[in-house]
């Protein structure tokens, strides 16, 4: 790296660059001169690097500005030159809709004029400009309404610009600024409130507390109050004020901001909620706070504004170093506040782990960061880290069932991570809950996955300060083979068949010969229901020694497999022998299940029978084990269809592509044909032959790519409608299962909208009227809510019954908020047979919180 390129990346670093030093001002001095000098032969690669410096090292935008304010003073073309770069990067983030780069380069801009290099005006226009085009959009007669969530992003860019400039344009433009302020006023007095409980972590979320840009605006009215005063933004451009007031002013020019889609000609519930959801897809709310720590621990000494900016520095951190954990750890333990705030970071880490309807990064970057950041903060962040995971605990009854997972996932993996060390005996008190608790369900499965991470004796030891826990412990990971030494004994015959099973792939036959055997030995004695189980037991049992082994078995036989399980109720006999032969291990029935999947050897619509056959269904509220198998098929046929829809959309450009190259080839070909060249003095149509021959070659090669990567195109498009009716028969027949099971043990609800007598009162929810309810977006407390509040007799006095309705709804919800992309294309379709006009209350409010679809639809 060259000397100034590691001069801009490192400032404000404590680092050698800088000799160790800290103090920002010497810093700049130091940068502004490596660079001053370096302008006159790499000015480009400046100006580009500097930019990308400034969009991706966004907390150090103030020292950047700084910089760049310094060198408008030297070089006032390079500095135009930038600022022009400025303006149509944010153009081509607005057109493009890029968040991050919007927000940040707005952010930019702001504290460009802050160090003289951009006019306080140009600023207000361009805030001005997103504030008119948000007052549009939500205006019921111009605009779209449905696309609110646009709005309130350009809404939010400006809010979260000022604390970065608010002082100086207060100073400089102070009239400006009040329009400002007056004209969001005003935008916030005609939007929609949004509640957005279908994506609360917490199933008792109030919904009328202030939604994210309402909370936003009322700590910027306390910051303005305070005069625009906030500790947490660095002003460095200060400490070289006199020298700046004297750089030229730029103009910066105007920008445009894209409209909404139009609305929908025939206003419904689903063609408004098929834009709400689009809209709020690419709009979406980067944070959602949990609130688990008591306001005292990291909001008494600091002002309400200094929490959303440490919020943008974390958030900012955790986006563009997303690759580097290591460096991402570095700069979130040393942001330029001058507080600390151990607590908040937790509570920001743990907000986008479980952030709704999915985190921006994978689970496991936010598991290493912690991790990360427990080694770099010993004496501190742990015991915060710790005391995070009691809170959400204390709180893991009201947790949405998608966080409960990912809660479970990573607790068991962080403490993998540090010798399984936890002081279990505060927990054992979950033993002499009922066994459908949602906290012992917790500790039951954090150990399951525990014992997936390391091995059983292991797990048991660390728990050794509770022995009683283990009871929750899993069973030891053993194989039950129906056909071995001691259970064989039972059916002598079949045991005897599947050691000659076993002998003859000992052999390594090819699978038609096992198939012939099959076919000559088994089936016309014992009938296919038994030669299924024979088959499977003994092929499961020789790749029962590792993963590796199971995946050699069904590559080299799955064709066997295939033959006898020809049709979904012959999957459903393999799925149930999977189960059993695995029935001490969770994980390998998972992974077994997910691998034959894989090879097509069952169905998507056959695990989904089999998650809903009545053994599994007795378990939704106390084991993961069937939502596991049903999270990975339907994640399977998911992905399965992004895939291919990626490969179209690069298989498209690859035709434009291939088409202009045959274009080209073609009229340099025919241009070559028509010219009048001399062959031993005698003119002669066409070109020197050998180059004709190449022209012609290359043309003809030209026309194959186009033709094959058509063919490709249309392979893969013939593959997606496939995959799209798929995904369609499993949607119903996921939702329809849903449905049959809910129906049996949802307590019925009278005229007057409560439930009929001789149901748990822990079941006597305030539904209100079912047309009230209709009528009013998801106002009505949820179960969770109503339970919590009764509890008057013991710890966790939920009936059984009713925590099965909690979990199997919570689990719909998700399934449903997490796969919205693909439900509401069929919505039609779900709606004609599965949420019907009588469908009950709770079920429609589960399915439409997940969508975001508003029950009182158009």
């Amino acid at each position: 790296m060259s000397s100034w390129r590691s001069f801009l990346l490192r400032i404000g670093d404590k680092c050698s660059e800088y000799g160790a030093n800290t103090d920002f001002k010497e810093h700049i001095e130091t940068c502004y001169g490596v660079v001053r000098r370096e302008l006159e032969h790499s000015g480009d690669d400046i100006l580009l690097y500097l930019l990308q410096c400034a969009e991706q090292l966004p907390h150090k935008i103030p020292l950047y500005g700084t910089v760049v304010g310094l060198l408008n003073l030297e070089d006032e073309d390079f500095v135009r030159r930038l600022v022009e770069k400025t303006q149509t990067n944010l153009q081509d983030a607005l057109n493009s809709g890029n968040c991050n780069r919007i927000r940040i380069l707005l952010r930019f801009v702001t504290v460009l004029m802050c160090s003289k290099v951009l006019q306080p005006g140009a600023i207000v226009v361009t805030f001005e400009t997103l504030l008119s085009s948000a007052a549009t959009t939500v205006d019921e007669e111009k605009g779209n309404p449905y696309w609110q969530a646009q709005a309130d992003f350009y809404v939010i860019c400006i809010l979260s610009s000022l604390p970065w400039g608010g002082a100086e344009l207060l100073e400089q433009v102070p009239e400006e600024i009040d329009r400002v302020m007056v004209g969001i006023e005003a935008y916030l007095s005609i939007r929609r409130h949004t509640s957005g409980t279908g994506y609360s972590v917490f199933e008792d979320s109030e919904t009328g507390e202030a939604d994210f840009v309402e909370d936003l605006w009322s700590r910027i009215q306390a910051l303005s109050n305070n005069g625009w005063k906030v500790d947490s933004v660095p002003r460095p451009h200060l400490s070289f004020e006199a020298l700046l007031v004297s750089g030229k002013s730029h103009d910066f020019g105007p920008i445009s901001c894209p409209e909404p889609p139009c609305p929908p000609s025939s206003l419904s519930g689903i063609t408004c909620g098929k834009q709400m959801h689009e809209a709020e897809s690419k709009y979406h709310q980067r944070l959602r706070r949990l609130n688990i720590f008591p306001a005292s621990k990291f909001e008494q000494d600091i002002q309400p504004i200094d929490r959303f900016i440490v919020e943008e520095y974390l958030l900012d951190v955790l986006l563009f170093f997303n690759g580097s954990r290591k460096e991402c750890a570095f700069y979130m333990v040393g942001l330029p506040v001058p507080f600390r705030y151990e607590y908040l970071m937790a509570e920001t880490l743990f907000s986008q782990l479980l952030l709704l309807p999915k985190p921006p990064f994978k689970q496991i970057y936010y598991t290493l960061v912690i991790i990360d950041l427990c080694k770099a903060l010993p004496g501190a962040f742990p015991a915060v880290v710790a005391a995070a995971v009691r809170s959400l605990f204390e709180k893991i009854a009201e947790l949405d069932m998608e966080c409960r997972s990912r809660l479970t996932l990573w607790f068991s993996h962080h403490l993998s991570n540090f010798q399984f060390f936890w002081p279990w005996e505060e927990w054992a008190y979950v033993l002499d809950l009922p066994k459908w608790a949602p906290q012992r369900v917790f500790v039951q499965e954090v150990l399951e996955r525990e014992v997936r991470l390391s091995y059983w004796d292991k797990v048991k030891q660390s728990i050794e300060n509770a022995p009683a826990l283990e009871e929750l412990l899993p069973p030891r990971s053993l194989p039950n083979f129906k056909y071995g030494p001691e259970d064989g004994k039972e059916r002598p015959e079949q045991q005897t068949l599947s050691s000659e099973l076993s002998n003859l792939i000992k052999g390594r036959p090819l699978a038609r010969e096992v198939i012939s055997w099959i076919e000559e030995t088994l089936i016309p004695t014992q009938g296919v229901e038994v030669t299924l189980t024979v088959v499977v037991q003994t092929l499961l049992d020789i790749g029962s020694k590792s993963f590796t082994h199971l995946i050699t078995v069904l590559e080299r036989y799955g064709q066997v497999i295939a033959k006898i399980c020809s049709d979904e109720d012959k999957q459903l006999l393999l799925i149930e022998e999977v189960s059993s032969y695995w029935n001490n291990s969770a994980q390998m029935t998972a992974i077994a299940i997910d691998r034959m999947m894989g090879y097509r050897l069952i169905s998507n619509l056959a695990i989904v029978r089999w998650v809903f056959s009545p053994e599994n269904v007795e378990q939704f509220h106390t084991s993961d084990r069937p939502w596991e198998i049903l999270r990975n098929a339907v994640s399977k046929t998911y992905n399965r269809i992004c895939d291919l829809r990626k490969e179209i959309s690069s298989l498209k450009k690859g035709v434009v592509l291939a088409e202009e190259a045959a274009t080209k080839s073609k009229a340099e070909l025919e241009a070559a044909e028509v010219k009048l060249s001399l062959v031993n003095g005698e003119p002669v149509l066409g070109e020197n032959p050998m180059r004709m021959k190449r022209l012609k070659s290359h043309a003809e090669k030209t026309k194959e790519e186009e033709i094959s990567v058509r063919d490709s195109l249309e392979a893969k498009e013939a593959l997606l409608a496939r995959a799209i009716d798929e995904i369609e028969a499993l949607i119903l027949s996921l939702y329809k299962n849903f449905l049959r099971v809910l129906m049996e043990r949802l307590p019925d609800v009278s005229i007057e909208g409560k439930l009929q007598p001789g149901h748990s009162d822990a079941m006597a929810i305030d539904l209100e009227d079912a047309s009230a309810m209709e009528g009013e977006k998801e106002s009505g407390k949820s179960i969770k809510s109503q339970l919590n509040g009764r509890r008057t007799s013991g710890p966790y006095d939920v009936g059984e019954k009713e925590q099965w309705c909690l979990s199997t709804l919570g689990f719909m919800k998700a399934f449903s908020r997490q796969y919205a992309s693909e439900l509401w294309p069929h919505i039609e379709k779900l709606d004609a047979e599965v949420l019907t006009e009588n469908i009950h209350p709770l079920f429609r409010k589960s399915v439409y919180g997940g969508l975001l679809r508003p029950i009182n639809e158009v």
